[in-house]
């Protein structure tokens, strides 16, 4: 059974002070959680990664962060590279999130050169698929799934493929509050595993892990994770709380034993 994986992506929220204190909360909350049943990440914004990471030595959470960059060092204002995040001791990297590509322009070709900088530095990649509201009512959906998933993974070989997290976040569902049905998100990881498959073969496919994104809650974490090709989530809003955090593990991790 591949590990479950459930990582807290706090966005543009929590100042410093405010970071330690949910860190420590939920290392407090969360210390029984058996690290060798489930990934526990923490993504908080740059501002917060240093202290952060304090707070989690010695604990079974791991600390994320929420983008980088594609070279180790250069004249890119504003950017922050791959090694910088090693040098924090960082082990994840959402790449290509939704609001990245809706806000920033982030494309396939940058989440490409994004996600070789990530895995060259040895850090892990939670790469970010999924479709609009507006592709999805086309009946685009495996489409769109498909382009982002050549382009993004082109070039990545056998052995690079399998240090990746995928996480499918249909974008409509998104702070909207509104969730896919559990129908509706395990046909999409499906198709995504289906197409791992043509892309490399069945036993990478298999090993490889993909997240659920999209208004996920304690009161919906046990059904997603119950579906067969769901492997975790990448929670944003419920991440942002000791309590609703602690309860979306504990649920996934209660469904995996």
């Amino acid at each position: 059974m591949r590990k479950t994986i459930i990582a807290g992506n706090w966005k543009m929220y929590k100042t410093v002070v405010q970071a330690i204190e949910l860190a420590n909360g939920l290392k407090r909350e969360l210390f029984a959680v058996a690290s060798d049943e489930i990934d526990i990440v923490l993504c908080p914004p740059f501002t917060a990664l240093s202290e952060v990471g304090e707070v989690l030595v010695d604990s079974n959470l791991q600390l994320g962060a929420q983008d980088t960059f594609w070279q180790d060092e250069g004249a890119f204002t504003g950017e922050v590279s791959p090694m910088m995040l090693r040098d924090i001791e960082v082990k994840f990297v959402i790449i290509g999130h939704s609001e990245r590509r809706q806000y920033f322009g982030e494309t396939n070709e940058s989440v490409n050169k994004k996600l070789k900088a990530a895995l060259g530095a040895g850090l892990v990649p939670i790469v970010c698929v999924g479709e609009t509201l507006k592709q999805r009512e086309g009946g685009e959906t495996f489409k769109v799934l498909e382009e982002q998933l050549r382009e993004g993974l082109k070039g990545i070989e056998e052995q690079g493929i399998e240090g990746v997290v995928i996480a499918y976040e249909p974008v409509w569902a998104i702070g909207t509050g509104k969730t896919a049905t559990f129908q509706q998100a395990q046909e999409a990881q499906k198709y995504i595993r289906n197409l791992l498959v043509k892309m490399y073969n069945n036993e990478v496919a298999e090993k490889i892990r993909i997240q659920y994104g999209g208004s996920v809650k304690p009161e919906n974490i046990a059904e997603l994770i119950r579906q067969p090709d769901i492997d975790g989530a990448l929670v944003g809003g419920a991440s942002l709380t000791t309590e609703s955090f602690t309860a979306i593990v504990k649920k996934a991790s209660e469904v995996r034993k």
